[in-house]
């Protein structure tokens, strides 16, 4: 075993949210790692044509670069192997997307770092729709899950989509994977009020995307309010969903009780906000529509359920069942009259929404970055 603080690494990712490469980073320069080399890429047009590179030196911040490079996503991601090529040598080098990893492999074969880990963060059937983009996009795929040292999956269900599209007979083999999911910081994220139900306040926290089922929401909301509950909702986050949520929510006359926040770039007070809620909201699109929910470990429902908000969600995420299971979460058809009935049963049965509140922040224990980080790094051989 290296230990940790002995140990320099680099993480590789494109976009700004937070998500495991901002939990890894964190989790490292806490520990006092000897090097954490962090670089972002922008991963959509709405994230601009900023580059970042961060780098800590035994916990502290040593060098910190911005660069703006043309920006055209999914056209201009080559320009990410480039931003910068060359980085400091490295014991472990973890990838969140192929063309982070086949960075990696490139120093890995310049003998700038010793390890590199596949995360895989996301899956989706067809990552660019039909067309030769897609074929290239796997096949870059299929070449970080061979060429890897070590694969991380957030869920068993992305591990064998992404097994069956890249397994078989072919040589190398696969490289080994282990299951590491999304978690929450359970130390820094508030805890809701035991009384908070009687705020009647909805929190989504994500991207504004059609996938989310917020139309849905809106309308649900609307429904309760003609039941003379009056609730209301907080959108945080962005995405190009906007600009139709703002219209259906002045449509259906409830502009006054829908706050749109935007973007929160410090995760802490995104967590503040998201405590402050009564009920977290996740009412994910079912069937056709949740070719990516299907995979995925949604990093919004482990804040929820740090943060002690009951959740409101379709069974489309592979730990819906889990979270019904346990009774964090109450399950719900993709229609906006499930929704409202659920919302409309927490927020006026004190007791349920107790139980709910009280099974989250049990659960969420399991999902303590802390212990899921330090379980992968072992994993690979630090301690």
């Amino acid at each position: 075993m290296t230990k940790v603080r002995d140990a320099s690494f680099a993480l590789v990712a494109n976009g700004f949210a937070d998500g495991p490469a901002q939990a890894m980073r964190d989790y490292l320069v806490e520990e006092g790692a000897h090097r954490v080399v962090a670089v972002n890429h922008p991963l959509s047009a709405e994230e601009g044509s900023e580059h970042t590179l961060s780098e800590w030196a035994d916990g502290q911040l040593v060098r910190s670069e911005r660069k703006r490079r043309p920006s055209r996503p999914p056209m201009s991601y080559p320009i990410d192997l480039f931003t910068p090529f060359l980085l400091p040598k490295v014991d472990c080098w973890f990838g969140y997307n192929p063309l982070n990893v086949a960075h990696g492999i490139a120093a890995r074969r310049l003998g700038r770092a010793s390890r590199v880990v596949y995360w895989g963060v996301d899956f989706v059937d067809t990552r660019f729709g039909r067309g030769p983009l897609t074929s290239v996009y796997e096949l870059s795929e299929r070449f970080a899950c061979r060429r890897a040292d070590a694969r991380f999956e957030l869920s068993e269900a992305m591990r064998d989509a992404r097994n069956r599209r890249h397994g078989g007979e072919r040589r190398p083999p696969l490289a080994p994977v282990r299951i590491v999911p999304m978690g929450a910081w359970i130390v820094h994220v508030p805890v809701s009020d035991p009384d908070a139900y009687r705020k009647r306040r909805i929190v989504y926290m994500g991207h504004l995307l059609p996938k989310q089922g917020l139309l849905q929401l809106l309308d649900a909301v609307r429904m309760v309010r003609d039941q003379g509950l009056p609730v209301e909702l907080d959108l945080i986050g962005r995405g190009p969903q906007e600009g139709e949520l703002r219209e259906r929510a002045g449509r259906l006359g409830i502009e006054d009780a829908v706050r749109f926040h935007g973007f929160v770039d410090d995760h802490r007070e995104l967590e503040k906000m998201v405590a402050s809620g009564s009920i977290g909201a996740a009412p994910y699109a079912t069937g056709s529509e949740s070719s990516y929910t299907i995979y995925a470990d949604p990093g919004k429902l482990k804040i929820y359920l740090a943060a002690g908000l009951p959740i409101i969600t379709t069974d489309a995420a592979p730990v819906a069942a889990e979270l019904g299971e346990a009774g964090a979460a109450a399950i719900v058809d993709f229609n906006p009259e499930a929704i409202a009935r659920a919302i409309e049963r927490l927020l006026t049965d004190e007791a349920e929404w107790t139980r709910r509140r009280s099974a989250a922040l049990s659960l969420a224990r399991k999902y303590d970055w802390e212990l899921i980080l330090s379980g992968a790094l072992r994993w690979l051989g630090f301690e």
